[in-house]
């Protein structure tokens, strides 16, 4: 029985994770990805039309693999307060990990994911959204008070960025910066009552 293309495209991403973590992106080329599986380059071709746009599938599978978590805690039922510093925290502690566990790979990965520009920005979008749906439940249980739950988002994403930016994140050597974040985002929360963004 033959494999269906879904699998197929999986097993060929797998597989590009492998050799690049191995390579690293500069020496990666979808030949080897293709020895790796013992298919032809032509069969990986089929799924993927480019070296770059299997790049950037698997950019886009490495920040999926962030954000459907994150999407898990927006949509909770917990208050949006609550919420809104669980997904922070949350947020932080992914990518610290990511840095702190394999920081070579989280190097290829952060690679990766500045040449997928588009993939990047889609990442950014849907984290934007998930937060101003916290917000929006706030504004709604009468917690919050704001006009524009999406361009509070921004700002909430923007004041925290020292603790989910890859680059910062990188800076800081994987340690934990848990307290901090918790401090920032207490500010947050009381500006967001208080009705300042």
């Amino acid at each position: 029985m033959s494999e269906s293309p879904p699998d197929t495209r999986d097993r060929i991403l797998q597989a590009a994770e492998d050799v690049l973590r191995r390579f690293g992106p500069a020496k990666t080329t979808v030949v080897d990805v293709a020895r790796h599986l013992g298919m032809s380059h032509g069969n990986v071709y089929r799924h993927f039309p480019s070296k770059a746009a299997l790049r950037e599938a698997v950019a886009e599978r490495w920040l999926n693999a962030i954000s459907r978590p994150m999407a898990r805690i927006a949509a909770g039922h917990e208050p949006a307060e609550q919420r809104l510093e669980h997904w922070i925290l949350a947020l932080a502690e992914a990518k610290r990990r990511k840095v702190h566990d394999d920081p070579e790979l989280f190097a290829t990965y952060h690679t990766l994911a500045i040449e997928a520009a588009d993939t990047t920005s889609a990442h950014i979008d849907e984290l934007k959204a998930q937060v101003a749906r916290i917000l929006a439940d706030g504004v709604a249980e009468g917690t919050f008070r704001l006009s524009d739950p999406l361009t509070a988002a921004t700002a909430v994403l923007t004041a925290t960025l020292d603790f989910h930016h890859p680059a910062h994140v990188r800076a800081a050597g994987g340690r934990s910066r848990e307290a901090e974040a918790r401090q920032v985002v207490r500010l947050l929360i009381a500006g967001l009552k208080a009705g300042v963004v």
